[in-house]
C-alpha cells in the first residue's frame, strides 16, 4: 500500500504576460523565437516538439493554444520532495481548471487559461496557499 501524501502549503507568484503552448513536428529544429524570453520550455518526444513561450513570440501559422497565464510555485524544491504538484493541482482540479504543469530542477510552474486565472488564484488561496 502507498502511504498518503502530505499536502504542502505553498507560496506562489504570478508571471507577467501571456503564454502559448505550441506543437511542431518531432524532427523540427528548436526555433529561435522559442528562446527569446527568460521562461521557455522545450520538450521533444518521438511524436512532437512542444514549445511553451510568450504568446507574442509565436509566429503566425504556428499550431498553438493560448493565452495561458503562468503561476510560479516558489521553490526551490528538492528533487526528492513528494507532493508539491499535487498540493497545487488538487485544488485546481477540484475547481475544474485545466492546467499545464512545467517543472525545472528547482521549482514548478503551472499554466492556466488566462480567462481562468482569477478563479485559479482563488482556488489556491482557499486551499491555504499564499500569493506573493
Amino acid at each position: 500500500m502507498v502511504a498518503p501524501v502530505t499536502l504542502r502549503k505553498l507560496r506562489f507568484s504570478l508571471l507577467p504576460g501571456s503564454y502559448a503552448v505550441c506543437q511542431l513536428p518531432p524532427n523540427a529544429p528548436v526555433p529561435a523565437w522559442a528562446l527569446r524570453h527568460p521562461l521557455a520550455s522545450i520538450t521533444r518526444t518521438p511524436d512532437e516538439l512542444s514549445v511553451v513561450c510568450p504568446l507574442e513570440d509565436v509566429p503566425p501559422g504556428t499550431k498553438s493554444d493560448g493565452p495561458w497565464a503562468g503561476i510560479r510555485l516558489e521553490g526551490p524544491f528538492s528533487l526528492d520532495l513528494v507532493g508539491v504538484l499535487v498540493s497545487a493541482l488538487g485544488p485546481l482540479a477540484l475547481a475544474g481548471i485545466p492546467i499545464l504543469a512545467l517543472s525545472t530542477f528547482d521549482t514548478d510552474y503551472v499554466l492556466v487559461k488566462s480567462d481562468r486565472l482569477e478563479e485559479a488564484v482563488s482556488a489556491l488561496k482557499d486551499a491555504g496557499h499564499v500569493a506573493l
